[in-house]
Parts: structure tokens; C-alpha cells; sequence
């Protein structure tokens, strides 16, 4: 059973990384996405190494630390993060909220498939609701004339973010998280200057609107969601962690319903409301099970 502090800290994470596809949105409108994207990780990182050395953290860290930052700095912060900012140009930000929610039914998805890990019927009955639920959003969307290429830079952000979770299982231990944090901020603002550049016209109009999202999105979703993350999966571990994305598409799509008016229709309540059970009993039917004394 997950004690309260995990339940809050679960709670907390889940509502900060729900709000970072509205305040995406918001900077894209007004900035290029990556260049915006790898300034806000070289901030984070900065911010997060220095905090990191005041409370006494060392850089010195073990090998599956450092495999952790350089695995997590690419595939979460360039690609899953780069890919979704991208998007969020032509599809509105509940949309990529969504999409990204799908990431705990992929890493079940693949865990039964490539490590051989037991199913159970739940399990099996959730991934069905999970990937109905999402299907039957994006049919209402596709219909309705959506960005299909920026779906599909969503749903490659989702499988480099799954392939992470999977690679780093057991990478967390060994203390020391704002610095992993900050330094995999690092790694993930590197490989954004590079592709900036290559696939973007940079540009920056300085708006008020801007100005705060960034702010928000550098310490909140950047820093805090992060380091919370990283204490969540050494607290309770991933499996139990990952129930907390079960959370991602309401709050997701609740956020952009207030923040930015994107509209709500039937159909896409429906579609939240089985994808969000669907994700809840995955993640449900893959906690261990309690053996009675």
C-alpha cells in the first residue's frame, strides 16, 4: 500500500505535468518550440544543478545514474517533450495530453510483450478500455479536420518516452535527485540547440502570455514535476508510480478547458472517461500482489 506523502507526492506531479501541455500551447503561439524548449531546459538546468549543490549534492554519481540522466535527458526531454511542444503548433494541447497519457498503456503494452511479464484479466480489459477510449477521441478529432502529422509526432514522443521508463527501471537509487534532474536537463537543452535550427525558423515575440508561461513552465513542470518524479519512483518504484498518469487525461483536458477554452464535446468526455479507467486498471492489475499472512 502507498503511504500519504507517496499519495500526495503522486497527486502533486500528476496536476503540475497535466498543466505543461496548456502552457506549451501558450508558448508556441509566440515562440519557436524547440529553441524555446532547450532555453527553458539550459534555466531548469542551471536552476537545478545550483540547488542541487546547496543542499550538498555531489555530480559524482554512479553508472546507472549517469545512464539514467543521458537515457531520460534524450528521450524525455528532446524527444518526448521536443516532439510534443512541436505539435502543439497545429493540435490543441487536450489532444496531446491525451495522446501522452497513453504512455502507461505502452510501457504495459510492451512489458508483457518483450519482458515476459504476466497480464492479468483487468490488465488486458484496461488496455482495451485505455486504447478505445483514446481511439474513439481521436476519430470525433480526426473527423473534425486535425493535424495528423502533429498526432503523429505526439505518438512518437509516447513510445521514446516509454522505451525510458523501461530502460531506466531500477536506475533511480543512489540519492542525489535535483542533480540528476538538473544535468538531465542539460543533456535534453544540448540536443535541442542542435535541432533548433534544423527544423525551425527561430523566432520570439515577447508577450506577456509568454513571458509567465515560461516562467511556469521552466520551475513547475521543468524542475519540480521532475524531482518529484524522480523521489516517486525511489519511494514506491515505477509500477506503482506510473498509477498516478491514470490522472494526465483529466487533468490534462480539464486545464486547457479553463485556461484556453478548447472545447469539450460528448464524445471526447466519453473518450477521457474510459481511456482514464482504462489506464487506472492497467496500472491497477500490475501492482504485487499481497500474499495473506
Amino acid at each position: 500500500m502507498m503511504d500519504v506523502r507517496a499519495i500526495a507526492m503522486g497527486l502533486t506531479f500528476a496536476l503540475i505535468w497535466s498543466s505543461a501541455f496548456t502552457s506549451a500551447r501558450i508558448i508556441v503561439a509566440d515562440a519557436s518550440p524547440l529553441f524555446s524548449l532547450a532555453l527553458r531546459f539550459l534555466i531548469s538546468g542551471i536552476l537545478g544543478v545550483a540547488i542541487a549543490r546547496v543542499m550538498g549534492q555531489s555530480w559524482r554519481l554512479t553508472r546507472s545514474q549517469w545512464y539514467a540522466t543521458i537515457l531520460f535527458g534524450i528521450c524525455q526531454n528532446a524527444l518526448y517533450l521536443g516532439l510534443n511542444f512541436y505539435a502543439m503548433q497545429t493540435i490543441e494541447a487536450s489532444v496531446a495530453a491525451i495522446l501522452a497519457s497513453t504512455m502507461p498503456l505502452l510501457v504495459a503494452l510492451a512489458s508483457w510483450a518483450f519482458l515476459g511479464e504476466r497480464l492479468r484479466p483487468l490488465g488486458i480489459l484496461g488496455l482495451l478500455a485505455g486504447f478505445a477510449g483514446v481511439a474513439l477521441i481521436m476519430s470525433s478529432r480526426i473527423s473534425a479536420g486535425i493535424d495528423m502529422f502533429g498526432v503523429v509526432l505526439c505518438g512518437i514522443g509516447a513510445l521514446a518516452l516509454t522505451f525510458a521508463t523501461l530502460a531506466v527501471r531500477g536506475a533511480t537509487s543512489g540519492g542525489n535527485f535535483m542533480m540528476v534532474v538538473g544535468l538531465q536537463m542539460f543533456v535534453g537543452s544540448a540536443v535541442l540547440f542542435v535541432a533548433a535550427p534544423l527544423f525551425e525558423t527561430i523566432h520570439i515575440n515577447l508577450t506577456v502570455p509568454l513571458v509567465l508561461a515560461f516562467s511556469y513552465t521552466t520551475l513547475f513542470p521543468g524542475l519540480l514535476a521532475t524531482l518529484i518524479w524522480f523521489m516517486l519512483l525511489n519511494r514506491i518504484g515505477p509500477i506503482r508510480a506510473a498509477t498516478f498518469h491514470f490522472l494526465n487525461p483529466v487533468f490534462g483536458v480539464a486545464i486547457a478547458a479553463i485556461l484556453l477554452g478548447e472545447h469539450l464535446g460528448p464524445l471526447d468526455a466519453v473518450g477521457v472517461a474510459v481511456t482514464t479507467l482504462g489506464i487506472l486498471a492497467v496500472q491497477l492489475s500490475r501492482q504485487p500482489q499481497v500474499k495473506p499472512a
